[in-house]
């Protein structure tokens, strides 16, 4: 491996030079140090020197991102499939902006029996190990899975329990699904080992997808049981057939091999791509799923499927037999090697062109393209609810520029706990992340207006240190959370807030548009105030929601932050203004006395003998109950609360 950190410039010409013509990994960093690119080469010096060539032919994508490259490292290997390797383990540590880059990192469910137990139990897990064990899938619906594992417990009497059998037996009680009848208890001996194995054997059957044995044998004891008059048990019975049946008709036929394997097919909509993957196993559909592929703007179907088979399989635990892809790709051998050795088993990579199979692909690419128009319009009705209400709002006002508003209000009950709040949307999604509160300091009383100023004038203070302190340390980027001022101010209010705001900005020297939210009589938004003029604006528009939703989010998250405090200050106790009281003497008070009333009559012998306080303690709480300026009541506010 070669790594360039110790030179202040690194020699292009020199480097592509020293390049050895052998297999392995490429990595490609930015001026900032940072991995932009990962990919794998037969020859090192053969691909790594055709990025610099200007004979070579090049998206636009890699384009760009040649001219980030500040240096190259690489990692030689002994053949191309450790190569392949080694380039998915990098691409999924360091997500390179410039690598196509599959979106999903689930770990799919998997039905596990565990065939090494004397008393095999069936269970849920997301890995496949090497063991003893048998497992079934992978599933995409881990509450499909869950279903399926009661269901066979319940067929077939299995044990849940994780006892060590046959060494624990006898030594606890058998658990409650023996006494409900849904477990033969093996834990007691009730069952020997190879009764116990044969209905192990029924739901491998079962798993195996041979239905009609397990509900012949239910039909049957279904009508033995209604003949003896035991219709409880028939009952039983019944239920058992009916969820079979009802697992046995949704799976579907799909090939007569009987063979696993994946069918894989993808439809694309500018920088995105949808996958879809349908799972067979054992000749019958299980399940499906749809995958997104990002960064693929100049990457052809093929290009999409080999980025999208690699890294999938080299993260699932299990390896079908087969591989149906909608196009013929690069670098089938290795990757058959590579999949061979992870399944330990050969594996074919096809690309079907008539007949069952190829139908099965087509189906595959068109619920890829359901996908992607569904995505789609619900990314046009997303964008009509954010960016386009947003626009909607920037030509009422006639603003050039609109992506970042704040909106503040205030909160108060009466006058106490007078607080204010921020909320920010930009591009019209709230950006919690820059939501602030405010805990007023100078106003006392209900003075809304001075609240305001006071919020407003810490709000842009901050902001406006924050960036001299930047512009001293010559900093770039932002370091400070009000550092970014918004490009329009929304007042909760009218006339007299908008005032206000504008006051506080001109004070400071900043130029912002401010608009008030004003509300009708029903305390519902009517229209927006700007530049003195209130103007109208249609109810069922996009951007009349979107001022709507802001308005309600600034009086929910300032509402939110009175109650909290109120909540702080209710759980105080009359019994915290008594200097030598804290939390464990408050504690021993509330042990000892059920209410404030019997403190308050105590003497301070008894305050001492029955919540243990010291002598002096006591005789301060006692004098503390019996000044004149304290109520019978104890505490006005606090009743009969400790």
């Amino acid at each position: 491996m070669v790594s360039e950190r110790e030179y202040s410039v690194f020699n292009f010409e020199e480097e592509l030079k020293k390049l050895p013509p052998r297999p392995g990994v490429y990595i490609m960093h930015d001026a900032d140090d940072a991995i932009i690119y990962v990919g794998k080469a037969v020859s090192l010096r053969n691909r790594v020197r055709s990025y610099f060539r200007e004979s070579t032919v090049k998206s636009p994508k890699i384009q760009k991102m040649v001219t980030l490259i500040a240096r190259f490292e690489y990692i030689v290997t002994d053949s191309e499939l450790e190569a392949l390797v080694l380039e998915n383990n990098l691409i999924k540590e360091h997500n390179p902006k410039y690598n196509t880059m599959l979106k999903d990192d689930k770990t799919y469910p998997y039905i596990k029996v565990t065939m090494g137990e004397a008393f095999p139990r069936v269970l849920f897990s997301r890995q496949m190990k090497k063991d003893r064990s048998r497992y079934f899938g992978p599933f995409t619906s881990a509450a499909a899975v869950k279903d399926t594992i009661e269901l066979l417990n319940r067929l077939f009497s299995l044990r849940t329990c994780s006892r060590v059998l046959p060494r624990d037996t006898g030594l606890e009680r058998p658990c409650l699904n023996f006494h409900i009848g849904q477990c033969l208890a093996p834990c007691q001996g009730n069952i020997s080992q190879e009764e116990y194995r044969g209905n192990v054997e029924k739901a491998l059957e079962f798993l195996n997808g041979n239905y009609a044995m397990i509900l012949d044998d239910l039909k049957a004891k279904m009508e033995n049981a209604a003949e003896n008059l035991e219709f409880e048990e028939a009952a039983r019975f019944r239920d058992l057939f009916n969820s079979v049946r009802a697992v046995s008709q949704k799976q579907k036929i799909t090939d007569r091999d009987g063979e696993d394997k994946d069918i894989i097919a993808l439809d694309r909509d500018g920088g995105e791509a949808v996958v879809q993957v349908f799972f067979v196993r054992g000749g019958k559909l299980i399940g499906r799923e749809h995958f997104y592929m990002t960064r693929v703007e100049d990457s052809d179907k093929a290009q999409i499927l080999l980025d999208f088979v690699k890294q999938f399989y080299a993260g699932t635990p299990y390896v079908p037999r087969e591989l149906m892809l909608q196009k013929e790709i690069d670098e089938v051998p290795v990757l058959e090697e590579w999949l061979s050795a992870r399944r330990g088993a050969r594996v074919y990579i096809r690309t079907p062109k008539k007949g069952q199979k190829e139908k099965l692909v087509e189906l595959a690419e068109k619920n890829a393209r359901m996908v992607l128009e569904k995505d789609r319009e619900r990314i046009k009705r997303e964008e009509a609810r954010t960016v386009g209400a947003v626009r909607e709002i920037a030509g009422l006002l006639g603003l050039p520029l609109l992506e970042r508003m704040e909106a503040f209000d205030i909160s108060n009950i009466s006058g106490f706990e007078n607080v204010g709040s921020m909320v920010v949307f930009e591009k019209g999604k709230p950006k919690r992340s820059d939501y602030r509160k405010f805990r007023i300091k100078t106003v006392a009383g209900p003075d809304d207006y001075a609240c305001m100023r006071e919020v407003l004038t810490r709000r842009f203070t901050h902001g406006l240190e924050e960036a001299k302190e930047m512009e001293e340390k010559q900093l770039s980027e932002e370091f400070g959370s009000f550092t970014k001022f918004p490009d329009l101010l929304l007042m909760d209010g009218g006339r007299g807030q908008v005032n206000i705001a504008l006051q506080v900005l001109s004070e400071l020297g900043l130029s912002i548009p401010v608009c008030g939210m004003v509300k009708d009589d029903s305390h519902r938004t009517r229209g927006l105030y700007y530049h003195n003029v209130e103007l109208p604006i249609e109810r069922t528009s996009e951007g009349f929601r979107l001022i709507t939703r802001i308005q309600d989010e600034a009086h929910r998250f300032a509402i939110e932050y009175h109650r909290s405090l109120r909540s702080k200050d209710q759980v105080k106790s009359v019994l915290d203004q008594i200097p030598g009281v804290g939390p464990a003497r408050r504690k021993a008070l509330m042990r000892a006395f059920p209410s404030i009333y019997e403190v308050r009559a105590a003497t301070a012998e008894e305050l001492s003998e029955k919540a243990g306080l010291p002598a002096h303690v006591a005789e301060e709480i006692h004098g503390f109950f019996h000044r004149p300026d304290v109520p019978d009541g104890a505490s006005a506010q606090e009743g009969d609360r400790l």
